[in-house]
């Protein structure tokens, strides 16, 4: 494809973006109760040792997991669901801190119950791994749609990521952009976060340098928080708690995309998800694509929407129905941890994988986020 086909693309793209929401205020929102979000009660924080940051970064996460690991959440005791939303605090001088939590829910302990795996479509042959026949990923290029949302949203991770702002102050990332499961990786030391500069911005007239690359303005993470459901110590890592939240020393003036407990495909507008990365093979570019929701696990997403090394923690979003404003809204229902082998019913099955926002972790991002329970009643 050439240059041109490509902004042609990119710019239809973007028409469509904008020419959504009319389609979208003719559908009729989902018919279902309002989602109980249980509050968590966070105690002292313990004190822990220096971290040694000793994990080198991994920014290809490939799991493997079959029927067992896959209905694991379905069936786990309240206790060891508790336990695992516990989280650790880094600071930027390596000191770290555990904080152990209980959880308060409604008496029939739904929102602990996370809803069946289901199938919502019919499978494609794997064709190559984390690209999925003809690539579907689209460079954003220019001011107006660098800086526009939602992908004015989308950040660089110094580790090599890409992460999302959620509010004022904090960046939802991948964990394992951060920690390895054992420790932290040598970047989480001296971590930033890199917020795109359109070159016309930084003073550069884009008409006199053709393809010039945006710059990139670096602020320092001032503390960073990883669920112990990720740090397992030598136990087989898992994707269902790859989340991390950073929150930055200083606050950005961009719009940030808001959170949502992750509702079933069938009431995603369109049954669509999208997310902007940093992928690898296209350096200093910010990627976008979207694609349907193949599969859906109580804590995962699966999906075959193209993605390569370095979109891991890209924030995943769907339109979903905000109850409070009465239409169809962008929002943050997951994060894009990477590619998992999956073994169901005598089936090898081959996706991309996104982290889904459960009530639990709603609860507890929203924690991070805040600092208290009562902001955290969702809409």
């Amino acid at each position: 494809m050439t240059p041109r086909e490509t902004t042609i693309l990119t710019h239809l793209l973007l028409l469509f973006q904008h020419l959504l929401p009319l389609a979208l205020s003719l559908l009729q929102p989902p018919q279902h109760p309002p989602v109980h979000v249980p509050t968590l009660v966070p105690h002292a924080p313990t004190p822990l040792t220096h971290s040694r940051f000793s994990a080198t970064a991994q920014l290809d996460l490939t799991t493997r997991c079959n029927s067992s690991c896959f209905h694991r959440a379905e069936q786990e005791p309240r206790e060891q669901l508790t336990d695992k939303l516990a989280f650790e605090t880094l600071y930027a001088d390596g000191f770290r801190t555990l904080t152990t939590v209980e959880v308060e829910v409604e008496e029939d302990g739904d929102a602990l119950r996370p809803p069946p795996w289901r199938r919502t479509r019919a499978k494609h042959g794997r064709v190559k791994r984390q690209i999925y026949g003809a690539d579907g990923r689209f460079n954003i290029q220019g001011d107006d749609f660098l800086m526009d949302y939602p992908f004015s949203t989308a950040v660089r991770i110094s580790t090599g990521c890409t992460g999302v702002l959620v509010s004022q102050r904090h960046v939802l990332t991948a964990a394992h952009c951060v920690h390895d499961g054992r420790d932290y990786v040598h970047g989480a030391q001296k971590l930033r976060v890199g917020f795109l500069i359109p070159p016309s911005i930084n003073g550069t007239k884009t008409g006199l340098v053709p393809n010039k690359k945006p710059l990139v303005r670096w602020v320092r993470v001032k503390r960073t928080r990883v669920p112990k459901g990720w740090i397992q110590g030598p136990q087989e890592v898992s994707m269902d708690f790859d989340y991390a939240l950073l929150e930055l020393r200083w606050p950005h003036r961009r719009p940030f995309m808001r959170l949502s407990v992750a509702p079933s495909s069938d009431d995603l507008a369109g049954n669509r998800i999208h997310f902007s990365g940093f992928d690898s093979d296209r350096p200093g570019e910010l990627v976008y694509r979207f694609c349907p929701v193949e599969e859906e696990s109580s804590d995962l997403i699966y999906q075959h929407c193209d993605a390569r090394p370095g979109a891991s923690g890209s924030g995943v979003y769907g339109r979903v129905w905000d109850n409070a404003l009465e239409r169809w809204e962008r929002k943050v229902i997951g994060i894009f941890s990477g590619h998992q082998w999956l073994e169901i019913d005598g089936e090898n099955r081959d996706y991309n994988v996104a982290v889904r926002i459960t009530p639990l972790k709603f609860a507890q991002i929203c924690y991070w986020v805040h600092g208290n329970r009562l902001d955290c009643i969702p809409d």
